[in-house]
């Protein structure tokens, strides 16, 4: 496993995985019980991963509470996030979610009791409710990077217009300067590149950590979906991506065709690229793994040992490139560069400060 600090704004080292933690627990109807989620923690960290990523929502607060057994002795070698905004329940009141600075202390003084720790090395609002300026974020980061209960924050699934102007309040913070908002973290595969218009060049020009959920676009590049609904298409029946689009299918039949050049299954060849597209991204490119299983945590460690050619890596990057946009291509156009599905175009593009 290899190692980087998670983005330019920070020392903050990670590994270059993160163990999302979704599947511990079996609240939603679906996961791994407590020996099962122990054996995939413990095999992790002898794989070298280092860095844990979970939520106050995964399994209704079990993944936290498994996961604060599991650091017991240990805490300190691990780099832990967790994210609030959903509420640990169903039904749950006005109070109880949402990014307000009353739903954020408090959601994270639960958070710690789970996780049995007095401080995250990363906390993350989930998602934009849309309600919330993020004005007061920043402020009460600031506040709880002051009382050393956070050393950092995040924002996942934010619109990168707020993601800017929220590093724009952090850089002009008096507690927590250039320290308080660190990263985002946002879906991104071959299957869902969606961040590159916008997310990814903003966080390569500010200097963020990126971390990308769902890597294998909720199992589709795998193949598996080409041939059974078992998996999350039949267990959650949510964060999925199927096969509905031509650009889907296209980068789909060029997995399927670079690991029958390799003899590594589809989701090894997956995973490569993304390492790769991190090789080419100036800061930290983290995907976030989300096993259910060993066997699967046994597939995500065996792509660290795939490289692909430079070859295989352009028919992934132009089978799955995805349309960015007049602004992107005008931009190209004036500074006279070929865009032609590279995945390394916007990096020419992204401003570096």
């Amino acid at each position: 496993m290899r190692y980087t600090t998670f983005g330019r704004r920070t020392g903050l080292r990670v590994s270059e995985y993160a163990l999302g933690t979704g599947n511990f627990g079996t609240g939603w109807g679906s996961g791994a019980e407590r020996d099962e989620a122990l054996r995939m923690f413990d095999r992790f960290a002898e794989a070298g991963g280092t860095f844990i990523d979970t939520a106050d929502v995964y399994q209704f607060g079990q993944a936290e509470s498994l996961l604060g057994e599991f650091l017991a002795g240990r805490r300190d070698h691990f780099t832990v996030a967790s994210k609030f905004g959903q509420g640990v329940q169903r039904g749950g009141g006005v109070n109880e979610t949402g990014n307000s600075r009353k739903t954020l202390t408090r959601a994270l003084e639960a958070t710690l009791k789970r996780l049995r720790t007095d401080y995250l090395d990363l906390y993350w609002v989930h998602f934009p409710d849309f309600v919330t300026p993020v004005d007061e974020i920043v402020a009460t980061f600031d506040q709880l990077i002051a009382a050393g209960k956070i050393l950092h924050g995040g924002l996942s699934n934010f619109p990168a217009w707020r993601v800017a102007r929220a590093a724009t309040l952090a850089e002009l913070s008096r507690a927590g300067g250039a320290g308080t908002l660190i990263g985002v973290q946002v879906e991104y595969s071959l299957a869902v590149r969606d961040a590159e218009r916008e997310l990814l060049p903003m966080a390569e020009g500010l200097g963020l950590g990126f971390a990308g959920w769902s890597p294998l676009g909720g199992g589709l590049l795998t193949g598996k979906y080409r041939h059974s609904d078992e998996g999350r298409l039949t267990t959650l029946k949510s964060v999925i991506q199927r096969e509905d689009s031509a650009r889907k299918t296209a980068a789909l039949d060029a997995v399927l065709a670079v690991a029958k050049e390799t003899g590594a299954p589809p989701s090894q060849v997956a995973m490569a690229w993304l390492r790769e597209r991190g090789r080419r991204f100036a800061g930290a490119l983290i995907p976030i793994i989300g096993p259910r299983t060993p066997q699967q945590l046994e597939d995500y460690l065996a792509a660290l040992d795939l490289e692909l050619t430079a070859e295989q890596y352009d028919q992934l990057s132009h089978a799955s490139a995805p349309d960015l946009g007049i602004l992107h291509e005008a931009a190209a156009r004036n500074a006279n560069v070929e865009l032609g599905g590279q995945a390394d175009r916007f990096d020419r593009l992204a401003p570096v400060v």
